[in-house]
């Protein structure tokens, strides 16, 4: 991992942007990592576009202000593509990865991001077909350790246990775990 690392989440309210952030923050915690974990938000409701922050770091982090130039960005809702400026400030050599069934190339072609990585993974899909509904937090987690290298989906699955076991039933802890699994597998670069 590098010194610092700055990541920008994107969403609609109820989609677990700011729980992803955070379940970030815990693993990284576990690792004896610094980190912070934060949303941006307001009079925003169910569905409304929000955003979230989390920064990782192998040094006390110092700075407490929203991330404008994000070495990661994801993006949980395909549809704001387009509306959001999901790629303004992301570094030049930083990384882009979507939820969206969309290729790359697409995806670099929608938002302007012709730089550095871009990753695009079906999340949607995974999270319909494992979970029965559209949670697209943690098979993006699982695409994020991929894409990045940052943490190992062991640690990462560990982490969504211990954090859901006694909120959730086992077979959706589960459920959420093999999502997350399968989006690491299936997501692609270009």
């Amino acid at each position: 991992m590098a010194e610092l690392t700055e990541i920008r989440w994107h969403g609609r309210g109820g989609q677990g942007v700011v729980t992803a952030g955070k379940l970030l923050a815990e693993t990284a915690m576990g690792a004896g990592q610094y980190f912070q974990a934060f949303p941006d938000y307001g009079p925003e409701r169910m569905g409304a576009p929000i955003r979230a922050f989390t920064r990782l770091s192998t040094n006390p982090i110092t700075i407490h202000s929203q991330i404008d130039e994000p070495d990661v960005v994801l993006v949980l809702d395909p549809t704001l593509l387009g509306i959001v400026a999901v790629a303004e400030g992301l570094q030049e050599d930083g990384t882009l990865l979507v939820n969206t069934s969309m290729g790359p190339a697409e995806v670099r072609k929608i938002t302007g991001f012709q730089t550095g990585k871009v990753f695009t993974v079906d999340a949607s899909h995974i999270a319909i077909e494992e979970m029965g509904r559209e949670i697209t937090n943690t098979p993006m987690i699982g695409a994020f350790a991929r894409a990045t290298g940052i943490f190992e989906i062991g640690a990462l699955a560990e982490q969504l246990r211990a954090w859901f076991g006694k909120k959730i039933s086992p077979e959706m802890v589960d459920a959420n775990v093999r999502a997350m699994r399968r989006a690491a597998e299936q997501v692609r670069e270009g």
